[in-house]
């Protein structure tokens, strides 16, 4: 028999469908698996990356294990929402379980399998992924939505469900909860026709993507908030669970909030806990903090040093609120994803409510919470306040009565007129549409952004208003009085990491970003470089982007784990040597290294050197690449005549000699063009002497 896997599979499925057990997924009501259905699931196809996993997995492979796919897309909120309950169900079940994250990109920069990976590692996804770009295995299995999920039992059948409207389906579509997947999953491998046959032994050679070993003094910081006044500026130390709190001036840091690990508790400095948090604002002494992860609002006195929630309970809230709701209860309001908070005028607190696509404001003065702009559809629709709908707002900013906000899902700029009870785009898409984006400057109605996350400026209308323009891996700029937006700085396209001016700068998709001018006029904008994990700052008078260096960085070690501090050879920086010449034969190309005093090659990590020749035939390497374990190391080699040059590509881990847990990374291409000829020295030479970042 020929056809495609999707109308064998739907030929079965209609063939079968009626004499079979099914599972009824009605909300409010329990699922429970009840039966056998005798419906093969069709295989996964060839050539697809897969991710925490050491090779590509098939449906025989899992035999006798009970399998979710989850169908999702990165820059999805309901897709995130999910995380939780699919690693619960993880735990509960151990290895008789195997969740599949089938992730089918809606975004061109969520199809690219490194920038999955960077995903994998931000949220802690330690199942396997597939990157399933094309949308093959979407397409097999009839998938209309993110986020959606299919079971398949541990005799490698499809279990065929009841859908909302009654009608046999084989995927679901929603947030479905932990009593979902638990009773599924439980029935499954409970059921008489499987239980002998349950398979329990951990995935072979599996590879969990996220860093084991190696930490960073940031991991994805997803939020910046600078303080003229204060000298501050704020850190969303997103990955690590913590607000880093930096001098300006003396580029210090001053205090760490929150203890590192994922969590909610009120308290000290010390033991208070967050649960990646993203946006940030100011108000007198007190850090207002959207506590993503735990869906809550925290309070950080920044005089007694205490943490206090003031809403949210902790837990996801369902759903969301009509407009003309409110509670002067905010901490037993249960709140989806806050992603963003921004004073407006006198004591109102707007929240960008990613998860009910809405944004809210809790009025510290009266302590009432209410939702603000969107009626909690999600879609792309300009109108009044109570009428517009949203599509997962991530960023804030006001300025003289509007509301700006990064609409990510819509790929827009949108501004929130309060006193006009008016909504409209004043950058990207026009089309009213979640499926039109792109990198492209211009005006209004020409120009296009790709999932942007922050936006910032002076607080005047008149001046011009920065974004993060995420998926693009760009700063931008728009002009309020011609709508005319326009890239700063970043290559765009798949990301990348290179301070230097503006037109030589990259990024690698910059969560948030806040301006700080002062008083001589001096203009910066400091960048949350997210998948760098680093701060840059875009200095507009001088017309390039740095990296923010910590003077003090032993302050962000993570207890227990080899803290890497990229330093300033972290641009990628190559370095050009005079010509060296050779004689014929055999040779030997030697690296040197030099370290400032008390500083050593660090044991723990793995440094290396990448040998290259640009022209074939001139030099013969005995190897290409080998392990760096002390200042001098060799690569023996055959020198034929002719011109060609010789790169040495290192990745260096050195540290201090008594302090091995705080680690630099020197990451740098040396370059010397090599003539063969005569009877000169069969020696090449390369020096490299490293530096401590900020000396």
């Amino acid at each position: 028999m020929k056809g495609s896997p999707k109308k064998l599979l739907v030929a079965l499925f209609v063939g079968i469908w009626m004499s079979l057990p099914s599972v009824a997924f009605t909300q409010g009501e329990t699922a429970v698996y009840a039966g056998n259905p005798q419906l093969p699931a069709p295989e996964f196809p060839a050539g697809l990356e897969w991710i925490n996993v050491a090779g590509p997995l098939s449906i025989a492979d899992l035999r006798g294990k009970a399998i979710i796919l989850d169908f999702w897309t990165y820059g999805c909120i309901n897709c995130l929402h999910v995380i939780p309950a699919l690693k619960a169900v993880e735990a509960k079940y151990g290895h008789s379980l195997v969740v599949i994250g089938v992730h089918s990109a809606k975004f061109t920069n969520e199809g690219e399998s490194e920038n999955l990976r960077q995903i994998v590692q931000r949220y802690e996804v330690e199942h396997p992924v597939v990157n399933d770009n094309d949308f093959l295995i979407w397409r097999n299995w009839g998938v209309r939505a993110w986020p959606s999920f299919a079971f398949i039992d541990p005799l490698g059948n499809v279990l065929v469900i009841q859908g909302r409207d009654g009608q046999p389906t084989l995927t679901i579509s929603g947030e479905l909860p932990f009593a979902v997947f638990d009773s599924v999953v439980g029935g499954m491998l409970a059921h008489p026709n499987v239980v002998n046959l349950i398979n329990d032994e951990p995935l072979r050679a599996a590879a969990y993507e996220g860093e084991a070993v190696l930490a960073r003094p940031l991991r994805f910081p997803g939020k910046v908030l600078a303080d003229a006044a204060g000298g501050r500026l704020f850190i969303a130390d997103t990955g690590h669970h913590r607000i880093v709190v930096v001098d300006l001036a003396a580029q210090e840091v001053r205090h760490i909030i929150g203890d590192g690990r994922a969590g909610l508790t009120d308290g000290g400095y010390e033991v208070a806990a967050f649960q990646q948090p993203q946006g940030m604002a100011l108000r007198g002494d007190v850090l207002y903090v959207a506590d993503t992860q735990n869906h809550a609002i925290r309070a950080i006195d920044l005089i007694t040093q205490q943490v206090t929630t003031i809403a949210g309970t902790g837990q996801q809230g369902l759903s969301g609120r009509a407009f003309g709701y409110s509670t002067d209860n905010p901490t037993q309001e249960a709140l989806r994803s806050p992603w963003d908070v921004k004073f407006g005028a006198g004591d109102i607190l707007y929240i960008a409510m990613a998860g009910t696509h809405q944004i809210w404001q809790l009025d510290l003065a009266t302590n009432v919470l209410q939702p603000a702009v969107g009626n909690g559809r999600e879609a792309a629709l300009n109108a009044s306040l109570a009428d517009s709908e949203l599509a997962q707002p991530s960023g804030l900013y006001w300025a003289d009565g509007w509301l700006y906000f990064a609409d990510s899902e819509s790929s827009t700029i949108r501004v929130a007129a309060i006193a006009e009870d008016e909504l409209r785009v004043v950058s990207g898409t026009t089309a009213n549409s979640l499926f039109t984006f792109g990198d492209q400057d211009g005006p209004l109605a020409d120009n296009l952004l790709q999932h942007p996350l922050g936006v910032a400026g002076s607080g005047s209308r008149e001046d011009p208003i920065y974004i993060a323009d995420t998926y693009n891996s760009r700063i931008k700029v728009l002009d309020p009085a011609t709508l005319v937006t326009e890239t700063i700085a970043g290559q765009g396209g798949r990301g990348g990491y290179r301070d230097g001016t503006l037109a030589e700068a990259e990024f690698d998709e910059p969560g948030g970003l806040d301006y700080l001018s002062s008083a001589d006029g001096e203009q910066r904008i400091y960048v949350a470089d997210t998948n760098n994990h680093a701060i840059r700052v875009i200095d507009l008078q001088r017309g390039v982007v740095e990296t923010l260096q910590f003077r003090n960085p032993e302050m962000l070690q993570q207890a227990d784990r080899l803290t890497v501090i990229a330093g300033d050879a972290w641009r990628d920086e190559v370095i050009e040597f005079p010509t060296q010449t050779v004689a014929s034969g055999s040779g030997t190309i030697e690296l040197s290294l030099t370290f400032p005093e008390n500083y050593k090659i660090n044991d723990n990590a793995h440094s290396s050197v990448e040998w290259q020749a640009d022209e074939v035939g001139v030099i013969q390497l005995e190897s290409e690449s080998q392990e760096i374990t002390s200042p001098q190391t060799t690569v023996q080699a055959s020198f034929l005549p002719g011109k060609t040059t010789v790169r040495a590509l290192l990745d260096v881990y050195w540290c201090e000699a008594e302090n091995a847990s705080l680690c630099y990374l020197e990451r740098v291409t040396l370059a010397v063009p090599v003539t063969v000829q005569g009877e000169a020295s069969n020696l090449v030479q390369l020096e490299h002497s490293l530096v401590v970042p900020g000396n």
